[in-house]
């Protein structure tokens, strides 16, 4: 598989974690092979739901590696390398190229507020000039109610026309309009939204698919609405309802919380500082009203 053909039902996955929140890759694994088999074309590893920046260096890495030599197949996978550090982020986006990850999903840098347009260009053209990567795409992570920091369409223009290897965009701000605005200002772009509500027109606004938290459980449905099924209409509602019900209280909690009532895993509902895990009986309401 090339890397562009990293298209379709994306899943942001979770990071499940030990009592001392070291990363669990077992879990993960078992959990990122039920995935692939019901219904995701692929899988964002290490981003925001996986908790990624609660996460040190050393421990991503790991997981990285463990997950490289687990059998999944690493051409359905982007994983998270972007952080405030320029180093860092090399590092990190280096060890997914040599690990065989398909992409990466780079961050603006985020602590500094108000970078200019040509500053991010600059950050990015760094980036990239540090990082041997024959083989790896590079994806955006434009996600600004989280970082303060947007990513300017005029800047994703001009890195588009710097670096062929950057290939597309996570759009987790929510605005339909401005992934619209970059299908069209970028031909050839790949621009996923964040949401399954957005996959049942995805072709015709020329989305690539969508990269979503809660496709952790809507896998089925995301697809039949992705691939227009007969009952996509059905599938793409119960999908949209379920992302609802997910995110009215702290969204990876409640990923979190709904798998372990999947699985019979309370492990699975362990979140890492700053994030508060969901209680027992707060996963066996939501569990009980995602079922209905």
């Amino acid at each position: 598989m090339k890397p562009r053909e990293l298209r379709g039902v994306i899943a942001a996955v979770p990071t499940p974690v030990s009592a001392d929140y070291a990363p669990d890759a077992q879990r993960l694994a078992k959990h990122c092979r039920e995935l692939l088999a019901g219904g995701c074309d692929g899988i964002n590893l290490l981003g925001t739901t996986g908790e990624a920046n609660s996460l040190p260096v050393a421990q991503r890495l790991q997981l990285m590696r463990d997950i490289a030599s687990s059998g999944l197949p690493l051409a359905k996978f982007m994983v998270g390398t972007g952080v405030c550090s320029l180093a860092e982020s090399v590092q990190l986006t280096q060890a997914a190229a040599d690990l065989g990850f398909a992409g990466a999903l780079v961050l603006p840098p985020f602590f500094y507020p108000d970078p200019s347009p040509a500053a991010l260009t600059a950050y990015v053209d760094e980036l990239l000039k540090r990082v041997q990567r024959p083989q790896l795409a590079i994806y955006l992570y434009h996600i600004p109610q989280n970082t303060g920091v947007a990513w300017p369409l005029e800047t994703i223009v001009e890195l588009k026309k710097r670096h062929a290897q950057l290939v597309g965009l996570k759009d987790s701000s929510g605005d339909l309009s401005y992934s619209r605005a970059v299908v069209k200002a970028v031909p050839g772009f790949d621009v996923f939204p964040s949401s399954e509500a957005s996959l049942i027109h995805a072709k015709d606004d020329g989305f690539a698919g969508c990269i979503s938290a809660t496709t952790n459980l809507t896998a089925a449905d995301s697809q039949a609405a992705w691939q227009g099924a007969a009952d996509a209409k059905v599938r793409s509602e119960r999908a949209t309802a379920h992302r609802t019900l997910l995110a009215k209280v702290n969204l990876v909690a409640s990923v979190k919380a709904a798998l372990a009532q999947r699985y019979g895993d309370a492990e699975w509902m362990r979140t890492v500082p700053p994030i508060a895990p969901r209680s027992a009986d707060d996963a066996r309401s939501l569990h009980a009203a995602l079922q209905s």
